[in-house]
C-alpha cells in the first residue's frame, strides 16, 4: 500500500499566505512552517538556557513543522475571517480536527501514533504550546517588519496587533526575542554586514 502523508505535506509550497494583503514578497506555507520551526527553536533555545526552564527546542522544532499540516486540506484562512466571531472559529477548528484525520489516514500504521499529536498539535508540555504560538505570531511579526521595511504600508496595522498580540503573551523569552533579534529584520543586506565588521 502506497501512503500519501509525505506528497501531501510537500505542497504546502503551494498553499499561499497573506491572500487579502498586497505583498512584496509572497509567501507559502512551506516557508511560513520553516520559519515557525526556526523561531520554536529559538524561543525554547531561550527559555532553557536564559530563564532556566524545562522546554526542549527540539521538540519545539517538530512540532512547529508540523503546525499547519492540515492547511494543506484546507488551505489558508486569514486570520482577519478566522477571527471574526466566535463561531465562524469554532467551526474552523471543527475542520481543522477534520483534515488532521484525514491526513493522519495517509501515514503508515506503524507510524500513526508517533504522527497523531504533531498533527493534533497537542504537546504535552504546556510551555512547549506557548511557545508553539509566540513561534506563530512572531512570524507574522517578522513579516510585517520585512514588508514595511520594504515600503508596504499594508501591513502597518498588522505589525501593531502581531505586536500588542506578543506583549499580552507576557513570556519573557519573546521580550528577550524581540530586543535582541528581531530588530536585525529592519536592516538591509549591507547594514548587517556593515555592523558584522563594526562588532569584530
Amino acid at each position: 500500500m502506497t501512503n500519501h502523508y509525505l506528497a501531501y505535506l510537500y505542497r504546502l509550497q503551494y498553499i499561499e499566505r497573506w491572500s487579502l494583503m498586497r505583498s512584496t514578497t509572497p509567501e507559502n506555507v512551506a516557508e511560513h512552517s520553516y520559519h515557525v520551526a526556526l523561531i520554536a527553536h529559538a524561543l525554547g533555545s531561550i527559555a532553557r538556557e536564559i530563564f532556566k526552564r524545562d522546554v526542549n527546542p527540539d521538540e519545539a522544532v517538530t512540532y512547529a513543522l508540523f503546525h499547519d499540516a492540515t492547511e494543506v486540506f484546507t488551505g489558508d484562512i486569514p486570520t482577519p475571517v478566522k477571527h471574526h466571531n466566535p463561531q465562524i472559529l469554532a467551526n474552523f477548528r471543527e475542520i481543522e480536527a477534520l483534515a488532521a484525520e484525514r491526513l493522519l489516514a495517509t501515514v503508515p500504521d506503524e507510524l500513526q501514533e508517533t504522527y497523531r499529536p504533531l498533527l493534533d498539535r497537542k504537546p504535552v508540555n504546556p510551555d512547549l504550546e506557548k511557545i508553539l504560538k509566540a513561534a506563530d505570531l512572531l512570524d507574522a511579526y517578522l513579516k510585517c517588519i520585512s514588508e514595511i521595511s520594504a515600503g508596504n504600508r499594508e501591513f502597518a496595522t498588522a505589525r501593531r496587533q502581531s505586536e500588542e498580540k506578543l506583549r499580552n503573551l507576557n513570556m519573557p523569552e519573546v521580550e528577550w526575542f524581540l530586543q535582541h533579534l528581531a530588530p536585525s529584520f529592519e536592516r538591509t543586506i549591507d547594514e548587517l554586514s556593515e555592523d558584522e565588521q563594526r562588532n569584530k
